[in-house]
Formats: C-alpha cells, structure tokens, sequence
C-alpha cells in the first residue's frame, strides 16, 4: 500500500495540519501533495480528488493498483489508526480521554476558529476577546492542564505524541499568532509543539509560500492588527 496525503496551504489549512504532523511524527510513509486555495469557495476543484470538496483527503494504492479515498481529518485518523501503531495512546484511560479531546476538537471551538483564524507566518494583536472566545480559550487551558497533570506529559495523553496532539497543533501555532494567554503548563506543550521537527517543517513550508489568498487574507485582517509579518513575497 502506499499513500498521497492532499493538503492546503500551510500557512491557513489547519484541517490539512492535522493527519500530516500525525503521520510525519508516526514515521507513517506517504506522498505530500499541496493544492493551494485559489478563491474563496474552492468547492469544485477540490472535488477532483474529495467528495466534500475540501481538504484533506488520503489516497490509499491498494495491492490490486485500485485506489481508495478517505476524506476528512478525524476519517483519516481513525482509518490510520486501524492500519497503525501509536495512533492512540495505549493506557485505556489515556485512550478515552484523547479520542474524547480529538471529537471535541473535531466538532467544537468554533468561536476560535473564526475569531483567530490560522495564518502561521504572522504575528497579530488581536482584538479584545468576547465572551465566546473567552469560553473557547478556557476550556483549551483547562483540557491541556487535565491532559498534561494526569497522564504526566509530555504530551497531551502521555509521553508519546498521539493523534491528541496532532488535532490541537493548530491552535498551537494560534497560540503564537494570537499571544494567547494558556497559562504555564498550556504554554509549555505549545512551545514543545512548535519545536517538533515536523511542525518546524510545516512552518518552514508556509514562511516559504507565496500563495496569498484574499478571503483568508480578510479574515485574518478582521481578527486584529498583523505586527509581523514573516511569509516570503
């Protein structure tokens, strides 16, 4: 079998971020393939190789040459995960506190989503955070700190990165972005996130890119004041 991981731009695809850093830091083997968002629907174009339209997809060559795909962050990671070792850590409990964190992840959070919205090569002062944010920020805080104190770090659900850490390296490079306040243990893990190989491959990658799209640009404009500015071009 071998595999073709489809992704976004690095700089904005948070979704893409997520089966890539896991299968880079899984030492899983597979074909790194960006298609850049070129509009703001990109709907149809995305449809050539994803039935939603959007990214990421894995495209699986199975023994008999045919292919199959499998579309979604957290589709992925659960079909990885069957085919795998160290997708999932293997204490029971560690266990069902990470797929628990990965579906909230997955399904939440969807007022940091749009209120700080990723873009790895800037630096923004956001503006003052509302209620809503300030709701999604804590309980960000308080599920690292559970994750970290109980299963002793570290890494979210232990002393191995699992497919926990891999759905909040995203908000790890927001974190940075932002300035955001998770307080010292929450720090901690995104410093420890950011200095990943894979995750420092990942920003190498975006600072390089010169794709700018203009819906994403608005966003990150409307979330704050950019102060830094890193991305080539």
């Amino acid at each position: 079998m071998t595999y073709r991981l489809i992704t976004a731009n690095r700089n904005y695809s948070s979704w893409s971020l997520r089966p890539w850093v896991l299968m880079k830091m899984l030492g899983i083997d597979f074909t790194d393939e960006v298609r850049p968002f070129e509009a703001e629907v990109n709907y149809a174009a995305f449809r050539a190789f994803s039935p939603t339209g959007q990214v990421p997809a894995l495209i699986e060559t199975l023994a008999d040459s045919s292919e199959r795909t499998v579309w979604d962050s957290l589709g992925i990671v659960l079909y990885l995960a069957e085919r795998h070792e160290g997708v999932w850590p293997t204490d029971e409990a560690a266990r069902a506190f990470a797929m628990c964190a990965v579906t909230e992840m997955h399904a939440g959070f969807a007022t940091l989503r749009s209120a700080c919205t990723m873009n790895v090569g800037v630096r923004v002062q956001p503006v003052v955070p509302g209620v809503a944010l300030r709701k999604d920020i804590d309980r960000l805080r308080e599920l690292w700190e559970e994750g970290l104190d109980r299963f002793g770090g570290p890494f979210l659900a232990g002393a191995k990165f699992t497919a926990i850490d891999a759905f909040y390296a995203p908000v790890a490079y927001r974190v940075r972005t932002y300035g955001l306040d998770m307080g010292p243990t929450g720090m901690a893990w995104v410093e420890r996130m950011l200095a990943l190989p894979a995750m420092r491959e990942w920003e190498e990658a975006a600072l390089k890119e010169r794709w700018r799209e203009e819906s994403h640009e608005a966003e990150l404009h409307a979330a704050g004041r950019v102060i830094a500015d890193y991305r080539s071009g």
